[in-house]
C-alpha cells in the first residue's frame, strides 16, 4: 500500500515539473500504451478490456487534437494525422481489428519519435 502511494506521488510529481514538451511525449507514450493493451486483449478475447483500453487511447489523442495551436502551419496537419488516428482507433474499436490497431500503434509511434527527436533540436 505505501509503494503504491509513493508511485502515485511520484508520477504526479513527474507530471507536475514536465515542459510541455515531456507532457507531450507523456501523452504519446500513454496513448502507445493502452493501445498495446487493447491489441493484447483483442488478441486474447478480452472484449470489455480491449474497449476500455481503446477508449482511452481515443480520449489522449482527443486531447492531443485539443490542444493544437491553430496559428501554427503544422497544426493543421497534425489535426488530419489525429483525425485518422481517432477513426482508425473507432474502426479497430468496433471490428476488434488487430490489424487496423497496429496501424494506429503505428502511427503513433512515429509521432512520438518525431516529436522526441524535434525536441532534442530545441536543446
Amino acid at each position: 500500500m505505501v509503494n503504491q502511494h509513493a508511485y502515485q506521488q511520484y508520477q504526479q510529481n513527474a507530471v507536475n515539473s514536465a515542459t510541455p514538451v515531456q507532457l507531450t511525449l507523456m501523452l504519446y507514450n500513454g496513448a502507445i500504451k493502452f493501445a498495446r493493451q487493447g491489441l493484447t486483449a483483442i488478441e486474447d478475447g478480452r472484449i470489455e478490456d480491449a474497449h476500455n483500453s481503446v477508449i482511452r487511447v481515443q480520449e489522449i489523442v482527443h486531447y492531443l487534437q485539443s490542444t493544437l495551436d491553430p496559428d501554427q502551419e503544422i497544426s493543421g496537419n497534425l489535426a488530419a494525422l489525429y483525425t485518422y488516428i481517432t477513426e482508425q482507433l473507432i474502426q479497430a474499436n468496433f471490428k476488434k481489428d488487430p490489424a487496423v490497431l497496429q496501424e494506429a500503434i503505428d502511427m503513433l509511434e512515429e509521432l512520438r519519435d518525431t516529436w522526441g527527436q524535434a525536441s532534442q533540436g530545441l536543446k
